[in-house]
């Protein structure tokens, strides 16, 4: 980078996330504010919970969240960069919009976001992007002027999200027995999404059977994977699978789960598998609940060693390469020649999303893309 402390014209960066309860009394409200709109019976909503209530009501998404805060911020000190961190949620306090309002109150003007997913889809990008032009909105009726957002790209193949994962996948087999660890499969797993909106996901020419949600996870699979034979010498077998299906039993949604296919590599005579969960940043209830509860129970009655490996979350490499993804932002932005950092066959992503990328069902105002009505 041109200026590893430089970045003008940014005078702020937002950690952008899903939120989560932090106690009993907040689960049927926050699963609440998840699925308004979706016309979901509050029957289902308290089956869901239940998930929440065997964990005391708190989803961990939230402690992982200031953990991230507090190592980025140590970062950014720690290299001499001077930009403040703010964070705000989309279903959950910190609510997103009570932030933007904090951050004019603190004269903040042209702000970055980091949003806790790192590919391409609806529910992962487009989505965020919609709540940001929304709260937007409501800054402008309340009569403040809004900042200008932009989004970071997309850091799937960066080496700052893949190395954490590499190291977990490698300690994961460390733990299992010897006799079974060099026999282990590799299940690389992602939350599921209605075939449909994978289908769309992406730019428009990357449309087409699983776009570029299904294809980034593969290749962030593939790398994983070639970084382990280096490593160790060995080379495992490998799937990307799927978890956390929620829609209607008639809509097809990616394919397989990872139970089904736990169940496969059992009937396979596989020794052992070890589960990645690259679809996500942190240890949510997603990963709490369909991997280490609902995963490993099957695991434990098929009689199948298995290990889970960490997520990225709060790794000191993670908030590096956030630094290296700001500083790349701001030296485009400035007009500097920049080579992105960016692992593998696909290279950078975009900075900006195009029209047509991760279409919403119904069209709504989004930030941070070409079409952004907050340029």
């Amino acid at each position: 980078m041109p200026d590893a402390r430089d970045a003008t014209p940014y005078d702020a960066l937002l950690l952008l996330s899903f939120g989560g309860p932090e106690g009993p009394d907040d689960v049927i409200p926050f699963l609440e504010n998840v699925t308004r709109g979706r016309g979901i019976p509050k029957e289902r909503l308290k089956e869901v919970g239940e998930h929440y209530f065997l964990f005391g009501g708190v989803s961990p998404i939230n402690d992982q969240n200031r953990a991230l805060l507090d190592a980025l911020r140590k970062d950014f000190a720690d290299h001499g960069l001077d930009l403040p961190v703010y964070w705000g949620n989309r279903n959950w306090a910190p609510y997103l919009t009570d932030t933007l309002r904090d951050m004019v109150a603190d004269g903040r003007r042209r702000v970055l976001v980091l949003a806790t997913s790192a590919y391409a889809s609806y529910s992962g990008c487009r989505q965020y992007r919609e709540n940001l032009a929304e709260s937007l909105a409501a800054l402008e009726a309340e009569g403040l002027e809004p900042p200008r957002v932009d989004k970071l790209r997309h850091y799937f193949n960066h080496p700052g999200f893949l190395e954490p994962m590499i190291e977990g996948v490698l300690a994961s087999l460390a733990d299992l027995p010897e006799d079974v660890r060099d026999g282990a499969h590799l299940a690389f797993s992602t939350h599921s999404i209605p075939n449909a909106s994978a289908d769309t996901s992406g730019p428009v020419e990357e449309h087409g059977e699983g776009g570029a949600y299904v294809g980034q996870h593969l290749e962030v699979s593939r790398l994983i994977a070639e970084a382990v034979r280096e490593r160790t010498g060995v080379d495992h077998p490998w799937q990307l699978v799927y978890q956390s299906r929620s829609g209607a039993p008639h809509i097809p949604w990616l394919e397989p789960d990872i139970c089904d296919h736990l169940e496969e590599r059992h009937e396979a005579a596989v020794p052992a598998v070890v589960i990645a969960p690259i679809g996500f940043v942190s240890d949510h209830m997603e990963v709490l609940y369909d991997l280490d509860t609902e995963a490993k129970a099957k695991a434990e009655e098929l009689g199948l060693p298995m290990r889970r490996s960490a997520t990225v979350g709060a790794d000191p490499r993670f908030a590096a390469g956030i630094r290296d993804l700001v500083l790349e932002r701001a030296a485009v932005e400035r007009g500097q020649e920049v080579t992105p950092c960016a692992l593998g066959a696909l290279g950078a992503d975009h900075n900006l999303c195009p029209v047509g990328c991760c279409p919403a069902r119904a069209p709504k105002p989004a930030a941070a893309g070409v079409d952004s009505p907050y340029a």
